[in-house]
Formats: structure tokens, C-alpha cells, sequence
């Protein structure tokens, strides 16, 4: 029986979405705020959530591109 793509793309959509968010928040505080240093103590909690977003954007295109 052959299965369905929806349940993969939905994945990639989701995983890229994730990518999307970390890349638009990292440019928007990095251009309000002028910090671009992910290390500076004043920003590390907001700098930790874009890490997130990148980190499980990536882990979902690897796990959606492995389930081939």
C-alpha cells in the first residue's frame, strides 16, 4: 500500500517554519536592540530561544529527510 507524502511535507513545512522563526527573531532584536552577539550577558536568554528554534528546525529536515 502505498503511503502518503502529507504526513513528511508537513514535517519539512513545520521544520522550515522553526528555521524561519530563530532566522526573524534573531535579525528583528538584533536590529532593535544592535546586539548581534549571541554571547552577551544582557541578551542570552533571548539568544538561548533562537538556539531552540534553529536546533529543532534542523533535527526535523534531518529526520524528515532520513524517513525516505
Amino acid at each position: 500500500m502505498a503511503e502518503s507524502q502529507f504526513p513528511r511535507k508537513l514535517k519539512m513545512a513545520l521544520s522550515l517554519l522553526l528555521i524561519i522563526a530563530g532566522f526573524s527573531m534573531y535579525w528583528a532584536w538584533g536590529l532593535l536592540y544592535g546586539s548581534w552577539n549571541i554571547f552577551q550577558k544582557e541578551f542570552i536568554g533571548v539568544y538561548s530561544i533562537v538556539i531552540v528554534l534553529f536546533g529543532f528546525g534542523i533535527l526535523g529536515l534531518i529526520l524528515s529527510l532520513k524517513g525516505k
